[in-house]
């Protein structure tokens, strides 16, 4: 195949799965000119996400630290801290604490506290009224869901969402001398804020009390890293999941009566909506040994990406890929990563969302887009929308 990806092409942003189809049937484990490797096909996606080969220690790499500041800049000092980006025993000793976030009776608890959040938020719309789903729901819904985790008050919030929002660029392929700057001073407003809150722990199961209690005897640092971390995971790919998968059942009214009319297909519906419309684009690693994937050997070294929409839509792992099956049975979406780095919030992002949806449909019998084509937002890597337009009627 003399095509070769680019994620600047055109053709990707017009229509990606077209553009991934052909390089999943020609040339599915795929060597750019840029030096990096790409993979379309899901058994290729989860064999390397699976990979005890695969690392995520993307801070000790010194070109990529020099791109966000040097090693020493507070941007990559908090990474290197990140549970996302450390591997074996230092990610299962921060995974271990944060696992406490979300046990089962913590999610069971969330079913019945996201739907009150829903309420609340919806109060006072009127009927036919527009509604942008992502300012009103998406966003908020997750916001007030991780503060809670936390142990951030109301009034903190919006600074916390912006800072950890500027953090969070710190994954992208290149990072502007705008993002650059803003990062670098959200960081240590993050670990100030942290240091405040370390100062009044209690007995309650938060994050910041349960690394703090933790006999792991975590630095400060490393709490206040995690504390961005998880604030900005724990809200910015949920409502993408949320506003991703409204558009996608608004576009589907056959999906979306059937929902409806049986409301026990949450489960699955929402594991089915991640896959079809996941609110990652990618998932990147660096290979520590030789691995062979997909019958091409990839050297020690080397960084291979993930094709999360691809692999999504691999017609021998999904049969009939492209449509949207809400009763689809046996879904494990890799829009929640695989392997050690499984998504430890996957659970509850998928409550969520569901409450969202759930409540949604209960509140409205009728929901309609009132936009033909939703704006999205500029991100390298995920999938934003930057409004959906409802008209909601009861």
């Amino acid at each position: 195949m003399s095509e070769h990806f680019d994620f600047g092409d055109p053709r990707l942003l017009a229509d990606r799965f077209a553009y991934y189809r052909r390089f999943r049937e020609t040339d599915p484990v795929h060597k750019t000119p840029h030096g990096y490797w790409m993979l379309f096909r899901y058994e290729d996606a989860e064999s390397l996400l699976k990979s005890p080969a695969a690392s995520s220690d993307f801070p000790a790499n010194p070109d990529w630290a020099r791109a966000r500041g040097g090693p020493t800049s507070p941007v990559v000092r908090a990474a290197s801290k990140w549970l996302l980006m450390r591997d074996g025993p230092s990610h299962k000793r921060v995974r271990r604490v944060v696992g406490k976030l979300f046990t089962p009776k913590v999610i069971e608890r969330m079913r019945t506290r996201v739907p009150e959040i829903v309420d609340r938020l919806l109060a006072g719309v009127d009927d036919a009224r527009e509604v942008d789903l992502m300012s009103a729901l998406a966003f908020p819904v997750p916001i007030a869901v991780v503060s809670e985790l936390i142990g951030v008050p109301e009034p903190d919030r919006e600074a916390l969402r912006v800072w950890s929002e500027s953090m969070g660029h710190v994954i992208d392929r290149t990072v502007t001398p705008r993002r650059l700057i803003a990062m670098n001073k959200a960081e240590p407003r993050i670990r100030a804020y942290t240091a405040g809150m370390l100062k009044n722990v209690g007995p309650e199961d938060n994050l910041v009390s349960l690394m703090a209690r933790s006999d792991a005897a975590f630095t400060e640092e490393e709490i206040a890293a995690n504390v961005g971390l998880v604030y900005n995971a724990g809200h910015e790919t949920t409502a993408n999941l949320i506003g991703n998968g409204m558009l996608a059942l608004l576009r589907d009214p056959g999906a979306l009566k059937a929902l409806r009319e049986d409301p026990s297909l949450m489960n699955t519906a929402v594991e089915e909506l991640s896959r079809f419309d996941p609110s990652a684009r990618f998932a990147c690693r660096v290979l520590t040994d030789d691995v062979e994937i997909g019958g091409k050997e990839i050297p020690a070294g080397e960084a291979v990406f993930v094709a999360f929409d691809a692999a999504g839509r691999d017609p021998e792992r999904y049969p009939d890929p492209d449509r949207l099956d809400l009763s689809r049975t046996g879904v494990r979406s890799l829009a929640f990563s695989a392997g050690p780095h499984h998504c430890i919030g996957k659970m509850l992002a998928q409550v969520e969302a569901g409450g969202v949806f759930g409540t949604l449909l209960a509140r409205y019998p009728k929901i309609e887009l009132a936009v033909d084509e939703p704006r999205h937002r500029e991100h390298f890597n995920l999938r934003m929308l930057e409004e959906l337009p409802l008209r909601l009627t009861r």
